[in-house]
């Protein structure tokens, strides 16, 4: 856990040197470096202690042990959410007894308790002062909230709020839940890009540096939000064009260059969203041994088809069972396409990322206008043409409702159901359909 006795001076020099794995010139001396780094983090309760209070947002709560044993009864085995390198995630409580002389306006919520497990963790004191650090100063719709920690004797624990649906990771590939949908998707790229562009464009910018679907997590709304900050780092600042570090993140998302050099950028990260982008859009893990050879590398596999329309829905999820509008897909993943460059400088920023996906959730809203409303003869509402459809005129609109048998025998005419026109750049697709049968679902 560090030397328990060295003595923390100024808070600012953790800034730099507590977000990540030590810095080294060369090979040689980068041992002699992490070492001499530890000695200067804040490593017992009263050294965090003091540097909580000199962060800048200073919202954090502190809690002992046996006030997250009350949250958690005990860290019960049902009320485990998930583990990984850091620990074990339990579901707790905060309840009127933990809350009373921390933060009396504080209701009683569900939390997240995330134990670090000491001896057999893959992240260590320095991971866990990271998250204490970064999320103890950033606040955006985009990131978990962290709401306090524990730093007592041996014990580690961060408080977080908790994300009802959990990771993306689970939703995504999940055989048991239901297929994501498009709309969903593309609302889950868009919060995670909004927080990834908040980071990078901090006041002192941070590189996030392990972007992948299980490090996002979905509220009950799906809303998509960072989590898991053991990995960021303080990003280049004045003229240098990237900070130097020890090769850490996730194969499969990490950035070829970084993975080569150790030389991280914000485009780092850029990479590894266009890697999440492409799981989104395929349904596919970025790596999956169970596949073919030559299928289980999702970026070598899918690059190639990313450009080309004829080939591009090929690859779509076929969970999504065609759902999904055609322009919207070909945008998405001329995205992918460009965050995936090997030249990392080609590669778009963040807000330009955000920038072009505002107009997809725009899209997909105008599509929901879709869902029409009929009133039969009954006066019954009536829930007509899925999202998929696109109706230009109402003798096309009333055929559509007649083949579909929306309605029963009930809709003879456009005057039985209150039916919006609506126009779309890919109105052809539905005009060359073969048969519109073949729309239902």
């Amino acid at each position: 856990m560090g030397n328990c006795c060295s003595r923390w001076a100024e808070p600012s020099i953790y800034r730099v040197s507590s977000n990540a794995k030590s810095e080294s010139p060369n090979k040689i001396s980068s041992e002699n470096a992490r070492k001499k780094d530890d000695d200067k983090l804040p490593s017992n309760p009263e050294e965090v202690e003091s540097l909580r209070i000199s962060l800048p947002a200073n919202h954090l709560i502190v809690f002992s042990f046996d006030e997250l044993k009350t949250m958690t009864d005990n860290f019960r085995q049902d009320y485990m959410l998930g583990g990984g390198g850091f620990g074990n995630v339990y579901k707790g409580f905060l309840s009127d007894d933990v809350k009373k002389g921390l933060n009396p306006n504080l209701q009683p919520v569900p939390v997240a308790v995330k134990v670090h497990d000491g001896d057999n963790s893959f992240q260590g004191h320095r991971e866990w002062l990271a998250e204490v650090i970064f999320l103890g100063q950033l606040s955006h719709p985009n990131l978990v909230k962290l709401i306090g920690y524990c730093c007592e004797e041996e014990h580690r624990v961060l408080i977080y709020e908790y994300m009802a649906r959990g990771s993306v990771e689970n939703n995504l590939f999940s055989r048991v839940l239901l297929p994501l949908s498009w709309s969903t998707r593309m609302k889950i790229a868009f919060g995670a890009a909004k927080g990834l562009a908040f980071l990078h464009e901090a006041e002192k910018p941070v590189i996030y540096r392990d972007f992948k679907t299980s490090n996002i997590l979905l509220d009950s709304e799906y809303n998509a939000k960072l989590s898991d900050f053991g990995l960021a780092k303080d990003g280049p600042v004045g003229d240098k064009s990237h900070v130097s570090t020890r090769i850490m993140g996730t194969y499969g998302y990490a950035a070829p260059e970084y993975i080569l050099t150790g030389h991280l950028t914000p485009r780092s990260d850029v990479y590894s969203y266009g890697v999440v982008l492409l799981e989104l859009l395929t349904g596919r893990k970025s790596l999956d041994k169970s596949r073919p050879a030559r299928e289980q590398n999702l970026t070598d596999w899918a690059m190639p088809l990313l450009r080309e329309k004829k080939k591009l829905l090929s690859i779509v999820d076929p969970r999504l069972e065609g759902d999904y509008p055609i322009k919207g897909v070909h945008k998405a993943a001329m995205l992918a396409y460009h965050c995936l460059n090997r030249n990392p400088k080609a590669r778009p920023l963040m807000r330009d990322i955000v920038d072009s996906l505002e107009p997809l959730q725009e899209q997909q809203q105008s599509q929901d206008s879709l869902y029409y409303t009929a009133e039969n003869e009954f006066g019954a509402s009536i829930v007509g043409l899925h999202s998929k459809f696109y109706v230009i005129d109402n003798s096309t609109a009333l055929e559509v409702i007649q083949r579909l048998n929306i309605g029963g025998n009930s809709i003879n005419s456009m005057d039985d159901f209150g039916l919006f026109r609506h126009w779309d750049d890919d109105i052809n697709y539905l005009l060359e359909r073969p048969s519109l049968p073949e729309l239902a679902d």
